[in-house]
């Protein structure tokens, strides 16, 4: 099996409109690193299939440690723990499969790269950087200020020239290699299949139920129909039913910037979020695989196959 690390220096064949503004600062060149900020793998015999996983880094850069006021199990509590893990077979069905090795607390490649809180930082930020979000005011922007349940990351204030360096050493060279793989898979068969695999608390469930909806094992996003052709979501939902699952459709999740940003029916490329509840395979407390491991990774191996024995004709129809 071909297996491949792809540097930052990765040709952009068609990128998605994140970029800032043409007349703004650009990001600052930072020295390259030692390793780039993803792993890449690619199958021997490809299909329209990429799979991505931002947020499953477990890197911690030394400047974030040093600026933290979390412990090493606390600031991990936002991390998908091992889903690039659970994902990785799918380069043996024909999968692209890209995963973010930089901890989501440095840096979340699932946002707006320019998608900041001004109360974080001790200067002041261009204004192509002042976008208030809902996920800035939950203190979930694309450097976050808090990790799950609330605890807040830093003892001190960060500057923007910080937020540029990270930005510049992460954010772009992910979406720059994740672009290009989408736009390959696209010029090879006329479409592109993006599922972008997340792991959710197992308190988000919960919560779920509590409202008198199913507490769900999946949930799969895709921005209310805009994002993927109906074709992807039936047959993933489908296969995780018959697996014995209870799927939920867009609610508490209905995709990330992700989703937003590259699914796009009409030109081809659709893009699904698929998140897992981390009580079927994780240990949260410790942040370890859980007993449910094996068996979860064994039901997407088979989910994986039928996504790569699929005729895609009817998604070129959507």
């Amino acid at each position: 099996m071909k297996t491949e690390v792809l540097s930052r220096a990765l040709t952009l064949r068609a990128a998605p409109c994140f970029m800032r503004p043409m007349n703004a600062l650009q990001p600052r060149a930072t020295a390259p690193q030692a390793e780039p900020p993803f792993v890449l793998r690619r199958p021997a015999v490809p299909t329209p299939l990429v799979f991505a996983s931002p947020h499953s880094g477990r890197r911690y850069p030394d400047d974030l440690l040093q600026a933290s006021a979390l412990d090493d199990r606390a600031i991990r509590k936002s991390e998908d723990a091992f889903v690039d893990e659970l994902i990785d077979g799918a380069v043996e069905h024909g999968a692209a499969v890209i995963a973010c090795s930089v901890a989501r607390a440095y840096v979340d490649v699932n946002r707006e790269p320019w998608e900041l809180d001004p109360a974080m930082f001790e200067d002041d930020l261009p204004p192509f950087a002042r976008a208030q979000t809902a996920r800035v005011q939950a203190g979930l922007g694309s450097i976050a200020k808090v990790v799950a349940e609330g605890q807040e990351i830093y003892a001190r204030k960060l500057t923007f020239a910080e937020a540029e360096a990270r930005i510049g050493a992460v954010h772009a060279p992910y979406h720059k290699a994740l672009a290009a793989l989408v736009a390959e898979a696209k010029a090879r068969f006329g479409l592109a299949v993006l599922i972008d695999w997340h792991s959710m608390p197992s308190a988000a469930g919960r919560a779920e139920s509590r409202r008198g909806r199913i507490k769900p094992d999946v949930v799969l996003g895709d921005r209310h129909g805009e994002a993927c052709g109906r074709p992807l979501s039936d047959l993933v939902r489908r296969e995780l039913e018959a697996a014995g699952y209870a799927v939920a459709m867009n609610s508490p999740y209905a995709g990330g910037w992700t989703t937003q940003t590259y699914g796009r029916p009409k030109d081809g490329v659709h893009a699904l979020q698929i998140e897992l509840d981390r009580g079927l395979y994780l240990d949260e407390r410790r942040v370890e695989p859980g007993a449910g491991f094996a068996g979860l990774k064994a039901d997407l191996e088979r989910l994986f196959a039928r996504l790569a024995a699929a005729d895609w004709a009817a998604l070129h129809r959507t």
